[in-house]
């Protein structure tokens, strides 16, 4: 089995969405026998914006790169993604890397019926760390995108651990972090296809 595990936060050592998914992670691995583990650090090591150039294959090292963000993400049974939520959305390095995975013939198809999803059967974890509290608010861009751009692709296995109200106070962000640890997923070894 084989998870992918990304991180958006810019805070380095102070994240508190990179704590999460270290202990999303952690639990998987204690869980399942075997477990494979890619890692990409979208601030250490972005996935370049999409841009002309990009869809013209100009740069054979962005290309190259492009391919092996997509077959990570084929490969993947689980991802955990770490997305703080910056401006009432997501970073724009996990949006950069979601327009490498989100490709027309790869992970969806247009039909007569419309769209389909070409990569199902994958659970998502989307550790989501917010200053304010958002959950249920129509200011909240970040989880609403995240399950469409998720089942556009056809996962529909997508959970979210939520720390939030950090920015209010060191005890806010304490509890936050309590919270958001309490709620991981409790049976990281369930079946993964929806």
């Amino acid at each position: 089995m084989k998870l992918l595990h990304l991180d958006a936060s810019v805070l380095g050592d102070n994240s508190v969405s990179r704590q999460l998914t270290a202990a999303v992670v952690a639990q998987f691995k204690n869980q399942i026998d075997g477990l494979q583990v890619d890692y990409r650090d979208l601030d250490a090591n972005p996935v370049p914006h999409l841009r002309s150039s990009s869809l013209a294959g100009v740069d054979a090292a962005e290309a190259t790169d492009a391919e092996q963000v997509m077959q990570q993400f084929l490969a993947a049974d689980i991802l955990v993604i770490g997305a703080p939520m910056y401006n009432f959305s997501i970073p724009s390095t996990l949006k950069a890397w979601i327009d490498r995975v989100a490709v027309a013939g790869r992970t969806f198809k247009y039909t007569e019926n419309g769209p389909v999803g070409l990569a199902g059967g994958k659970r998502v974890i989307v550790v989501s760390a917010r200053g304010g509290i958002y959950t249920d608010s129509p200011a909240d861009f970040q989880e609403p995108f995240l399950r469409q751009v998720f089942a556009f692709m056809g996962i529909n296995n997508v959970e979210f651990v939520r720390a939030e109200g950090i920015a209010y106070s060191p005890k806010h962000r304490e509890d936050a972090i309590a919270g958001a640890l309490s709620a991981l997923p409790s049976h990281a070894a369930e079946e993964v296809a929806a």
